[in-house]
C-alpha cells in the first residue's frame, strides 16, 4: 500500500516503509521540508510535498496491483450541493497511446465549478476532485513523444479526466503537461499552475497588457491577485490594488516591487473610483481585473458584498480611454447608458474563464506556451507564492467542503509538524493562511 501527502492542496506521494526507510534525507533535515509557507486566499488551498524521490521510484508500482484511494464528490439532483468521498480504486491499466502515467506529488485544491460540470451534461454518479498535480513520469504510451519515465512534470487534469488528481497515481494525455524546472518544489508547481493560466489569460490574452500601462486589481492579497500583481510588475505596468482586510494591506505592502497604490476596502469608506482617478491624474486606469462587481442598488445586494465589492458603474467610471475590464462575473449585466460609456470610451469587457484552455484544443499550443512560461517564471523567482504548514489526512474531506463554500479566507490552518518517524501511508494535506 502507498500512500502520499495532499499539499496547496498539494498532494505528495510516499511510499509506505518503515520509520527507519522512510525518509530519503536526514532526520535533521525534516524541519525544513515544512518551514516554507505558502499563501492560500479564496479557491485555491496549497500545500508541499517532499521525499519519495530516490532512485527507482518513477517506476513505483508500475508491476504489481496497487489498490490506491482518490477523492470524488457527487452532486446532489439539484446540483447546489455536492459530497466528498474517498473511494478505493484498483492500479491504473496499460497505458493508452498519447497518455502518461504520473505518481502525484502535489495537488492544488481549487473550487469546483458544478454550474460548468452541468452545462457540460456530464453525467457520472462520481467526479474526481483535484485537477492541478506535479508529479513523476512513471510509464508512458507508445505515441508519447514529450516525456520519458522518470521526468517531472506539471499540469491541469482536463475537466473530462476519469482520474482525480487526489489519488497516488493518474493517467493524463502529454498535451495537458509540461516539464517542472528542477528548481521548483512540487507544490509551489502545483499550487501556482492555474493562478498562473489564469494571469496570462487575464493580462496577456484579453487586456494585451504591455509596459507603462496602470493596471488595477482587486483583491491583491489574494492567490490569484498577489500571482496576478507580480506579472503585471514584471511587464512593467503600474499596480493599483485593493484589500479588504487590514492584514490583505500589510500583506501588500510587503510586496516588491511596491504598488503604486492600496486601496483599503474594509471599512467601506473609500471610494475606489475616486482613488484610482486621483492616482491616475483623472485619465483612468488602461486595465481593471476584477474579483467581482456589485450589480444592483444597495438595497439588494448583502451587506459583505456591498462592503467590499465596487459597483459596476464605479468600474465604468475609473476605466481610461480605450481601456480594457476583464471581469470574473459570469452574469454581468450592462444597461444601455453603460453600454453608451463605455462606446466613448473606446473600451472593452472581457469574461475571464481559464477553462476555455481545456474546452477547446483550437489553442493547445498556446495553452502548454503559457504552462510552460509559468514554470519558467516560477523558477526564475518572478512568481513567489508563499506555503503553509500541512494539515492530516481525516481533515482532507472537511477541508475541500470549505474550499467549495468559499469559507477558506476565514479558516485559519491547524498547527503541526511531520515527524521524522511519523506514519507516511496516510494523505497530509497543507492548508493555506489569509496572508
Amino acid at each position: 500500500m502507498l500512500g502520499f501527502v495532499v499539499l496547496r492542496c498539494v498532494a505528495t506521494v510516499f511510499p509506505a516503509t518503515s520509520a527507519s526507510q522512510a525518509s530519503p534525507c536526514r532526520s535533521d533535515e525534516w524541519p525544513d521540508l515544512w518551514e516554507q509557507r505558502l499563501g492560500l486566499r479564496g479557491r485555491v488551498l496549497c500545500g508541499r510535498i517532499e521525499g519519495g524521490g530516490g532512485e527507482g521510484a518513477g517506476r513505483w508500482g508500475s508491476s504489481e496491483q496497487v489498490t490506491m484511494k482518490g477523492l470524488y464528490f457527487q452532486q446532489n439532483s439539484t446540483n447546489e450541493e455536492i459530497t466528498f468521498v474517498f473511494q478505493e480504486r484498483e492500479n491504473l491499466p496499460v497505458t493508452e497511446d498519447n497518455f502518461v502515467k504520473v505518481q502525484v506529488k502535489a495537488c492544488a485544491l481549487s473550487q469546483i465549478n458544478t454550474k460548468l460540470l452541468a452545462e457540460m451534461k456530464m453525467e457520472k454518479d462520481f467526479f474526481p476532485a483535484g485537477r492541478e498535480i506535479a508529479g513523476i513520469v512513471l510509464d508512458v504510451g507508445s505515441k508519447v513523444s514529450f516525456f520519458q519515465p522518470d521526468d517531472e512534470v506539471v499540469g491541469i487534469l482536463p475537466l473530462d479526466s476519469e482520474d482525480p488528481g487526489l489519488c497516488e497515481v493518474v493517467r493524463v494525455h502529454e498535451h495537458y503537461l509540461v516539464h517542472k524546472p528542477e528548481k521548483v518544489t512540487w507544490t509551489e508547481a502545483a499550487g501556482t499552475i492555474r493562478d498562473g493560466v489564469r494571469c496570462y489569460t487575464a493580462l496577456h490574452y484579453l487586456s494585451h497588457l504591455s509596459p507603462g500601462k496602470s493596471v488595477l486589481i482587486m483583491d491583491g492579497a489574494s492567490a490569484f491577485g498577489t500571482i496576478a500583481i507580480q506579472l503585471a510588475h514584471h511587464r512593467g505596468a503600474k499596480v493599483i490594488s485593493t484589500a479588504h482586510s487590514l492584514e490583505d494591506k500589510q500583506c501588500l505592502e510587503r510586496l516588491r516591487p511596491p504598488v503604486a497604490r492600496i486601496i483599503d476596502v474594509s471599512n467601506g469608506k473609500v471610494h475606489v473610483a475616486e482613488s484610482c482617478l486621483e492616482e491616475t491624474g483623472g485619465l483612468g486606469v488602461d486595465i481593471v481585473l476584477d474579483a467581482g462587481v456589485r450589480l444592483y442598488s444597495k438595497d439588494d445586494e448583502p451587506a459583505v458584498k456591498l462592503q467590499l465589492l465596487p459597483h459596476k458603474h464605479d468600474i465604468i467610471t475609473l476605466l481610461g480611454v480605450g481601456g480594457h475590464w476583464v471581469t470574473t462575473e459570469e452574469n454581468l449585466q450592462l444597461d444601455p447608458p453603460d453600454s453608451h460609456c463605455l462606446f466613448l470610451k473606446g473600451a472593452t469587457v472581457a469574461f475571464l474563464n481559464d477553462e476555455i484552455w481545456n474546452l477547446s484544443n483550437v489553442q493547445q499550443g498556446k495553452y502548454l506556451c503559457i504552462l510552460k512560461d509559468v514554470m519558467e517564471k516560477l523558477s526564475a523567482g518572478v512568481f513567489r507564492p508563499q506555503l503553509d504548514e500541512p494539515i492530516p489526512l481525516y481533515e482532507a474531506k472537511v477541508s475541500m467542503e470549505v474550499v467549495q463554500k468559499n469559507q477558506a479566507r476565514k479558516k485559519r490552518p491547524s498547527p503541526g509538524r511531520l515527524h521524522p518517524a511519523a506514519d507516511l501511508s496516510s494523505v497530509q494535506l497543507l492548508r493555506c493562511p489569509k496572508g
